[in-house]
């Protein structure tokens, strides 16, 4: 009984461990002076996979900058 209990709880601690290390949020790093080095120790294709989350997001905040100054724009025109 021992050995089997024991047995168990190993094959549950090992799959808790695995599991976490699965869903584990991945480093996200934006390329500036400090982290330089960081950026450069990732493999290009980590690196190239960052820099294209970071055009997205930047596209998505540029085209959410725009669509608020346009909104401004049209209420300023509909109080004149």
């Amino acid at each position: 009984m021992s050995i089997k209990s024991s047995l168990m709880k190993f094959l549950i601690n090992m799959n808790d461990n695995y599991f976490s290390k699965l869903f584990k949020k991945k480093r996200v790093l934006k390329l500036n002076k400090e982290n330089l080095y960081s950026w450069m120790n990732l493999t290009k294709k980590e690196r190239f996979n960052l820099s294209e989350k970071d055009s997205m997001n930047y596209l998505i905040e540029r085209k959410n900058l725009l669509n608020q100054i346009r909104n401004e724009y049209k209420n300023i025109i509909e109080k004149n």
